[in-house]
């Protein structure tokens, strides 16, 4: 049996110095054959991931841009309907979430998330045969129901394919289709309804479903050939060979990421009986909910006309706010890069979260029309903590990849309870009747962006605090000449799964 030096001396052999490259790209320190398998996983993952996210977009903001180009006259919609119409596709999509995560930890996701996107593009286009109020909000909710299959079951499948250094990188690459749909579904929308109003006898509301649909279903199509299992349920194929995906399951070991397990009653409790529900749940709920002010410029911009003078036209009240967008996707890339160069996910976190602070002070602060450049430049810089979703899944992946089942329920976890704040958030701190001021709405995304950066600060305080304890472990077991390795596993690891309390 090995002694403790000989460990050591093992260890730090098989250390790789990391090149300058390597933080460019990190697949550029890695060997021939992992760098060809990585390539062509991202080629086919991200790909589809982002294309999907992106009609997915179409999909949720189609029934906004429907209801002002005729849906509203033409059903006789009025008061609040809009709303509850929205409030149905939110109430199936927060139903479907942990269900469907965690299903897909025995149901193939190349088969179960290319198969809910076909059926969420087809009930889109079965929405332009709607007649009224409640078809709409039947249609809506099963719409949201197919489609929260998506995004939680996504960042778990990448959860269980990419190591540290890579995970971050590829979360936020995803997530990044989030910022740039907007800059092209505005458009996309308007050309279908300007170009197609009238055709065949069908409104050109009624278009823009059929349009998204026609969009979405290719896509899933073609999920069906490039969206991977999990490494150990992925068969060999012209994509994959068994050399290939032996690496990946191999790479996932090295990282103490597990395949799923049989499900038990000790199992599910054990879901809430470690801290990572307690801090990352929150964690993720403030981020998504912390961004309220960069809803606010279209309303100012518009603010500026007046029955008597037009300052600003309605394309660009429209476009100038993407400019938010852009700055989204910049700093998205610049976290996710930064993250995993330096092998934390925390520190984007806190200087985000801090910039945000000051932004939002700053435009409570400012008045509304005295300093238009000020302003202008404090709205893009909304955005700033916008990309933070892929880190703090990312880091959900990792602290709980010892247990597939309960990485698939926290991370479907974090999105689900998101989408409930927001759904009657924004309502109370950000109301249309105090836009664009909406004072209170400022110093109180000031604070959730404070409380943000707090359970940041709670789940790396944990996390190192479980790290000494198993590191406390292994050398106790060292030291008494127990084996810390049998075949990639660690014996007691039990024990050391004990300490995450």
């Amino acid at each position: 049996m090995p002694s403790h030096k000989d460990l050591e001396v093992e260890s730090e052999t098989n250390v790789k110095t990391r090149t300058l490259g390597s933080y460019i790209w990190d697949t550029w320190n890695k060997s021939p054959e992992e760098r060809k398998f990585l390539n062509r996983l991202d080629s086919c993952l991200l790909t589809y991931a982002a294309f999907s996210y992106f009609s997915k977009y179409l999909d949720q903001q189609n029934i906004t841009n429907a209801y002002v180009s005729g849906m509203k006259t033409d059903l006789n919609l009025a008061g609040n309907d809009l709303n509850f119409i929205t409030t149905a596709w939110t109430c199936g999509y927060v139903i479907g979430q942990i269900p469907s995560n965690l299903l897909i930890t025995r149901v193939r996701p190349s088969i179960w998330v290319p198969a809910m996107e076909l059926l969420w593009s087809l009930l889109t286009m079965l929405l332009a045969t709607s007649k009224n109020f409640t078809d709409l909000v039947v249609i809506r909710f099963f719409v949201g129901l197919a489609e929260s299959t998506f995004y939680p079951a996504i960042q778990y499948v990448i959860g269980s394919w990419y190591k540290g250094d890579e995970l971050g990188k590829r979360a936020c690459i995803f997530h990044t289709a989030s910022a740039i749909g907007p800059m092209f579904s505005g458009f996309l929308q308007t050309a279908a309804y300007n170009g197609l109003n009238g055709v065949h006898g069908l409104a050109g509301w009624k278009w823009l479903f059929i349009i998204d649909g026609i969009i979405t279903i290719p896509i899933a199509l073609l999920g069906f050939i490039f969206m991977p299992d999990l490494p150990h349920n992925t068969k060999p194929s012209f994509l994959y060979t068994e050399a290939q995906l032996e690496m990946a399951r191999k790479r996932m070991a090295e990282v103490n990421r597990k395949p799923p397990s049989k499900f038990t009653k000790a199992k599910i409790l054990g879901f809430f009986k470690t801290w990572h529900i307690y801090t990352l749940v929150p964690l993720y709920i403030l981020f998504n909910n912390g961004g309220g002010p960069a809803t606010s410029m279209i309303f100012w911009l518009q603010s500026f006309n007046t029955p008597t003078k037009t300052v600003y036209t309605v394309g660009q009240i429209n476009v100038y706010p993407l400019g938010i967008n852009v700055v989204q996707v910049v700093s998205t890339l610049i976290w996710a890069w930064w993250s995993d160069a330096i092998g934390m996910r925390w520190p984007p976190m806190i200087v985000s979260g801090i910039w945000s602070i000051i932004v939002y002070v700053l435009l409570a602060a400012t008045p509304l029309y005295t300093n238009i450049a000020r302003r202008w430049t404090l709205y893009y810089m909304t955005s700033i903590t916008a990309g933070l979703s892929g880190l703090i899944l990312a880091w959900a992946n990792e602290l709980t990849g010892y247990d597939s089942e309960k990485r698939s329920f926290v991370v479907a976890s974090c999105n689900m309870w998101a989408y409930v704040m927001q759904a009657w958030l924004p309502i109370v701190i950000f109301p249309q009747v105090e836009q664009p001021r909406v004072l209170k709405g400022n110093i109180a995304s000031a604070c959730i962006n404070f409380s943000m950066m707090s359970f940041a600060l709670l789940t790396y305080f944990l996390q190192r605090r479980d790290e000494r304890r198993a590191a406390a472990i292994k050398q106790s077991q060292l030291a008494s000449g127990q084996s810390v390795a049998v075949d990639g596993e660690e014996e007691g690891s039990d024990s050391i799964k004990s300490v995450i309390i």
